[in-house]
C-alpha cells in the first residue's frame, strides 16, 4: 500500500505527499498531565513572521448549511472553533496543515506540519491569528504540540476509547490551507503502519483527506476526538495516529522535544 501526507501544501498545492507515522501504538488512556507554562517576557521561541506573502494573509471561512448542520448538536459551533490553520514558513519555501487545540494555549497537529520550521503561524476559523510561543515534535509518532501565547477559541474532549471498524469519524481540518473543511466517512479497519512495520497499528478510514489535511483532528459521533490524521493511501483513504497512542505519548514527559528550526 503506498502512502502520502495528508498534510504539508508547499508553495503551490503538491501533486504527490510522503507521510510516515513512527510509533508503536501504546494502548490504554492516560491523564494529561500539566505542559510547561507559557514564557512571559522571553521572545518567543517561534515567533510570527515577516516573510509570509500578503496573498496567503488569513481569510475567514465558510462553512456550507449542510455541512453545519451535520456535525454537532450546537451546529458545529465548538467544533469549528477548535480547528486550527498551521502555517509553516521555513527557509525559502511555505506550507501548510491542520491542528485542534486541547487547551486554551495547546494544540495538537502533526511531527510534519511543524518541521524544518523558521517561524510558525496559527490562525482560527474567523480569520485571527495567536501568537506562538513554543512547538515541540514526538519521536515516536507523527505527532506535535504548539503552544500558544494567546488563547485558543475552543477544545474538545478526548474520547474514551479507540474508534473500531465501522464507527464513524469526521474529519475537520484546512485542506489546501485553504476554508474550513468537514468531511465523514468510516474507520475501515486497523493495518500497520505502511512505513515502519514493526512499530504497530494505525486506524484506517475512509473519511476524503487531501494536501494540508494533516493534523486534523477525526472526532466520533459525539464531536470527540478519536484520531489525527497523517498520511492518505494511494486509493485515497485516510490514515489516523490512534487516540490511545495521543494519550500515552501526551502522558510521557519525556516524549516530546523542541522542534529543530530550519537553517539557511
Amino acid at each position: 500500500m503506498t502512502t502520502r501526507r495528508a498534510g504539508a501544501v508547499r508553495g503551490a498545492p503538491a501533486g504527490s505527499l510522503g507521510a510516515t507515522v513512527v510509533g508503536a501504538l501504546l494502548a490504554g488512556c492516560a491523564v494529561l498531565p500539566p505542559f510547561p507554562a507559557l514564557p512571559s517576557d522571553e521572545p518567543s521561541a517561534i515567533a510570527a513572521s515577516d516573510i509570509v506573502p500578503t496573498d496567503l494573509a488569513s481569510v475567514a471561512p465558510s462553512i456550507a448549511p449542510s455541512d453545519a448542520a451535520a456535525l454537532s448538536p450546537d451546529g458545529f459551533d465548538a467544533v469549528r472553533r477548535m480547528a486550527v490553520r498551521v502555517r509553516n514558513v521555513g527557509c525559502g519555501e511555505l506550507s501548510t496543515g491542520s491542528g485542534f487545540a486541547i487547551d486554551e494555549h495547546t494544540l495538537i497537529t502533526n511531527r510534519h506540519v511543524v518541521a524544518d520550521a523558521s517561524s510558525l503561524q496559527v490562525s482560527t476559523y474567523d480569520g485571527r491569528d495567536l501568537a506562538v510561543a513554543t512547538a515541540s515534535t514526538a519521536a515516536l509518532a507523527d505527532l506535535a504540540v504548539v503552544r500558544t501565547r494567546d488563547p485558543l477559541p475552543s477544545f474538545p474532549a478526548l474520547g474514551e476509547a479507540d474508534p473500531r471498524a465501522g464507527d464513524p469519524v469526521t474529519v475537520v481540518g484546512y485542506p489546501e490551507g485553504g476554508a474550513l473543511t468537514v468531511t465523514e466517512g468510516t474507520v475501515v479497519g486497523e493495518t500497520t503502519d505502511p512505513l515502519h512495520a514493526t512499530l504497530g497499528p494505525v486506524l484506517v478510514t475512509d473519511a476524503p483527506v487531501e494536501p494540508g489535511s494533516s493534523g486534523s483532528a477525526a472526532l466520533d459521533a459525539e464531536g470527540r476526538v478519536v484520531g489525527v490524521v497523517y498520511a492518505k493511501t494511494a486509493d485515497g483513504r485516510s490514515l489516523l495516529v490512534p487516540l490511545s497512542t495521543l494519550q500515552a505519548v501526551l502522558a510521557d514527559a519525556g516524549a516530546f522535544t523542541p522542534a529543530t528550526p530550519c537553517t539557511g
